[in-house]
């Protein structure tokens, strides 16, 4: 079986692939100090509480915070006695192309979500990723990831706000009733809420248009339904894009 591992810079995805589906996916805080001895007793204790039994042969990695990986490696080589896959690495060869300045690095997400939109959607996308980060990845006709756009995330900017404006409070994002707050709550989620619908419609509007060509937009990431219910943003939505395209990678590197 195929450990599948997607850490960002919030949370930590483990998923367990049997060949044929998903079977398990379990996900936890990103933390830097946290060892390969505390990730492998969470997770085993996670697979017995919920009776999951699997017998992971190989594991592959996408992290966007290189201090974490190496103890993902350590867990991946101590504990299941496999070397990991990490995409981005020069030993992990990608089914896609990347087409971008030279020098430039490319989070390993971006491309692992080119890989899975390219597979189920085809060319000619625009992947929206709510993170940390919101970012636009832009998939040619290909599958070549070409570019993208990279915004402040939803949840980050509602921090910035409480953290650096002394009077106001820590809100939870939702959509609002009214666009015009009468209290300070309703006028921040007012702010972001409809700040972003507009900041997504008008950046998927300028790459189509720059593009040239028909365009389909993919969301993922757990905020892409509440903007989805608001307006007809998306085309679709993957809530496991990127461990989708883990696996296509691992098969990949398997050919």
């Amino acid at each position: 079986m195929l450990l599948t591992i997607d850490c960002g810079n919030t949370n930590t995805v483990f998923s367990i692939w049997d060949g044929t589906a998903f079977i398990a996916t379990w996900r936890t805080a990103t933390e830097h100090q946290r060892t390969a001895d505390q990730y492998f007793v969470w997770l085993s204790s996670l697979m017995n509480l919920q009776g999951v039994k699997a017998d992971i042969k190989d594991v592959i990695i996408s992290s966007t915070v290189p201090r974490v990986v190496f103890n993902l490696r350590v867990l991946a080589d101590r504990y299941f006695n496999t070397r990991p896959l990490v995409v981005g690495k020069p030993d992990c060869h990608l089914p896609i192309d990347v087409r971008v300045d030279a020098g430039t690095s490319v989070g390993p997400d971006r491309l692992v979500n080119t890989v899975a939109g390219h597979d189920l959607f085809g060319g000619n996308l625009i992947i929206v990723d709510f993170g940390t980060a919101t970012t636009f990845d832009v998939v040619d006709a290909d599958g070549a990831y070409i570019g993208g756009v990279i915004a402040p995330g939803v949840n980050l900017s509602l921090q910035a706000l409480h953290q650096q404006a002394a009077a106001l409070p820590h809100v939870d994002i939702a959509k609002p009733q009214v666009v015009i707050g009468t209290n300070t709550v309703v006028c921040m989620q007012s702010g972001v809420f409809w700040g972003y619908v507009g900041l997504i419609k008008e950046i998927c509007a300028r790459i189509r248009a720059e593009h040239g060509k028909e365009m389909k937009v993919i969301s993922t990431g757990g905020l892409a339904p509440l903007f989805q219910g608001a307006e007809k943003l998306f085309d679709a939505f993957e809530d496991d894009l990127t461990m989708h395209g883990l696996r296509l990678i691992h098969d990949h590197n398997q050919e």
